[in-house]
């Protein structure tokens, strides 16, 4: 049963838990067992449930502790900060995970924590809750677990084998600017931890191949998350990083989020009137053309295009820079050109392809496929396409970008973008 006082400090950690969206409970599949409690079925991880600002909240997101030696300017709870501060002792979160769960309050764990003491004593106190959960209440949910930078092989190696998900956050992308924002932390902390995950999955790989039945490993992978706007760095250093973490063989996810006031006293961050939702947004429109539209960086991010366009969307960007690559014709393209038209999916894609094999495609056909004509239409050819006039589709060669434009960019996206522009951005050294 739980105490009033356990109830209370669970809200405070919780809260304190809020700002890391790192929090995916996809990627993993735990099937029901004869003496365990639960499962993750399904094949792409336990069902999520959001409140309304967005957060998943089919997980149990909370911190160990609050308190914390480090004083990183962008972070609540930095030790400088006057905040109400609790910690949960072992037992007390093992006994919250489990009346949740057997409530149907969650469907699994996220669990980090502020580092008290030492990284290894820190890490250690988390990996003996993962333990704990696993081998002695049979916990067979989805546990994500965040790992200490700093800490151990020992520690890491051990908590990998009893969580679905590990997580290292970067934070900020360059160098430079973390050892400004956090000067007692550096990016080495945080490869070497990622470095050591990514090993263990491989080994483990190769173990299942040889033995069947041999103990998983961090099964869902790595995930990290950046924080945009609290320094000066371009989307396209931050894209960057993206880009080389996803070369990597056991990084699913980089999430991106955008930067909150919470220090407003501290000189070395902006001021901010609102977080840059939609510069984030645009990030993650970004990062998914880099993961499933084959996009290079630079292609998405240049030299003369730093930060991505906060009017319109990274592929519609792209395709107005690059009048040369239109139209398509959606009956003879190859798959690859057909991706990168606007207003046209993965599955839209695919469908095209294997569907022009048994008949000739049409507008009709494109709108059944979910295809987005509004956007679409300025870009391909089917040799039919007309407006509701029967006239003939001016594509964008013949309009040109700069006249497309606007008829693509609605009243309420430019307003989105000038109250984003707007926004202060006062970095001083």
């Amino acid at each position: 049963m739980l105490t009033e006082k356990t109830i209370e400090k669970l809200r405070i950690l919780a809260e304190s838990a809020k700002y890391d969206v790192s929090c995916s409970s996809s990627g993993t599949v735990r099937k029901g067992k004869q003496g365990m409690v639960g499962n993750t079925v399904g094949g792409m991880g336990i069902c999520h449930s959001f409140a309304d600002d967005g957060r998943c909240i089919s997980l149990l997101k909370v911190m160990l502790t609050n308190y914390c030696k480090y004083d990183c300017a962008y972070c609540i709870n930095r030790r400088s900060n006057d905040i109400p501060r609790a910690t949960l002792s072992v037992s007390e979160l093992e006994e919250i995970v489990m009346e949740f769960y057997r409530r149907n309050y969650i469907e699994g764990l996220f669990l980090s924590s502020g580092v008290v003491r030492t990284p290894d004593y820190t890490m250690e106190r988390l990996t003996a809750i993962v333990r704990d959960l696993r081998t002695i209440h049979r916990f067979n949910g989805y546990i994500h677990l965040k790992s200490i930078p700093g800490a151990s092989q020992e520690l890491l190696n051990e908590a990998g084998r009893y969580a679905d998900r590990m997580s290292v956050n970067i934070e900020i992308p360059r160098e430079e600017s973390l050892k400004l924002l956090a000067p007692e932390k550096d990016h080495q902390s945080v490869f070497k931890p990622m470095k050591l995950i990514q090993q263990g999955v491989l080994e483990n790989k190769e173990d299942r191949r040889r033995m069947r039945h041999a103990p998983r490993f961090v099964p869902a992978g790595q995930s990290t998350q950046m924080i945009v706007g609290a320094t000066a760095e371009t989307d396209r250093d931050i894209l960057s990083m993206s880009s080389a973490l996803y070369g990597q063989p056991t990084m699913r996810r980089v999430y991106y989020s955008g930067y909150i006031s919470v220090n407003t006293y501290d000189p070395r961050l902006p001021v901010l009137k609102q977080p840059p939702l939609v510069r984030e947004n645009r990030l993650y429109q970004a990062d998914w053309l880099m993961r499933f539209y084959q996009f290079r960086v630079d292609e998405i991010v240049d030299e003369l295009h730093t930060n991505l366009d906060l009017e319109v969307d990274p592929k519609l960007a792209w395709a107005l820079r690059h009048p040369e690559a239109f139209p398509v014709d959606i009956n003879t393209a190859e798959y690859e050109r057909i991706l990168r038209v606007p207003g046209i999916g993965v599955k839209s894609a695919m469908l095209i392809v294997s569907s022009r094999r048994f008949n000739r495609i049409t507008s009709y056909h494109l709108k059944k496929m979910g295809v987005v004509m509004k956007k679409a239409k300025y870009f391909i050819t089917c040799h039919e396409l007309t407006d509701g006039y029967a006239n003939p589709i001016v594509g964008i060669n013949e309009l040109h970008p700069e006249r497309l434009r606007p008829l693509l960019v609605s009243a309420a996206q430019r307003k989105k973008a000038a109250a984003e522009l707007q926004l202060t951005l006062n970095f001083e050294e």
